[in-house]
């Protein structure tokens, strides 16, 4: 086994990179999926978030009430108690293993997480994006008007079942989802968190005005379609009176926390952009 190797499994047990991190890297020095998965089990037991953690998550798919029809989600919570409520907007390759990891990553800190599939209307994401690729024409099966609905029908979701905190809920976006959740901000009525991944701001930029909720935003360097909307967000945004922050990691790409994704996954940036998150939700929703 290479030095290259070994050093890899040491970090992976030392809780210094996720376990899909682990197998990303290790599918590239070893060269293929079998020997990833051999390479993991020398390692199991090890991750830092996951095996870890002692937090019970109770996780699976749900369906509740939305306006035109049933809306099809993945929800995740902690096992043993009354937690606030994070609602998660997915990319636009629709409801994929990323977006449900992050609900049970979310789960783990304390929240019960709702990835809701915004593609529902059209038949769900596994009849509209069954090869699980970017959707081009995203905007056009769920546009703005249509996503902020069932973002509200997923707050009212959240608000109706016993063990969430209905009067503390947040949400998260990336990318498309990152636009649609800040977007959605502006028309979804009792948020108190509100966090975007490299996703652009509500058009016109006015409609900021009625944003209830703080918004934490996070940017990739070599990101410039996006990050042209920043200058006008910060302007808007303070004139209006409201709270955005926001950090634009260097050497990042758009994507950049998307861990599924080996040429735009930049690993320092996700974890200080999840931590950052979690402070932000903690602060938010964990107040007392």
């Amino acid at each position: 086994m290479s030095e290259e190797l070994k050093a890899l499994i040491q970090d992976y047990r030392d809780g210094k990179i996720s376990r899909r991190e682990f197998v990303l890297k290790t599918f590239r020095i070893a060269g293929g999926v079998a020997a990833a998965g051999a390479l993991f089990g020398c390692a199991a037991g090890a991750d830092g978030v996951r095996e870890r953690s002692k937090v019970q998550v109770l996780a699976g798919n749900v369906e509740f009430k939305g306006k035109v029809g049933p809306i099809s989600g993945y929800l995740a919570r902690p096992g043993s108690r009354q937690t606030p409520g994070v609602v998660i907007t997915h990319a636009n390759q629709g409801i994929n293993e990323y977006t449900r990891d992050v609900a049970r990553r979310l789960a783990r800190a304390g929240y019960a997480a709702l990835a809701v599939d915004f593609l529902s209307r059209q038949g769900g994401t596994a009849k509209v994006n069954p090869k699980g690729e970017g959707l081009g024409n995203i905007r056009e099966l769920a546009p703005w008007q249509k996503v902020a609905e069932d973002s509200a029908a997923a707050c009212d979701y959240l608000r109706s079942l016993s063990y969430v905190r209905g009067d503390r809920l947040g949400t998260v976006g990336f990318c498309w989802g990152g636009e649609m959740t800040f977007s959605s901000a502006a028309e979804v009525r009792g948020l108190s968190a509100v966090v975007v991944f490299y996703g652009r701001s509500p058009q016109p930029l006015d409609r900021v005005k009625t944003v209830e909720a703080p918004v934490l935003a996070h940017y990739g360097e070599k990101d410039p379609g996006v990050n042209q909307d920043i200058p006008g967000t910060v302007e808007a945004m303070k004139k209006y009176g409201k709270s955005y922050t926001y950090k634009i990691y260097p050497g990042a790409q758009h994507g950049f926390h998307s861990d599924n994704n080996v040429e735009r996954y930049h690993p320092e940036a996700a974890r200080e952009a999840w931590a950052r998150t979690l402070d932000f939700f903690q602060a938010n929703l964990q107040r007392a």
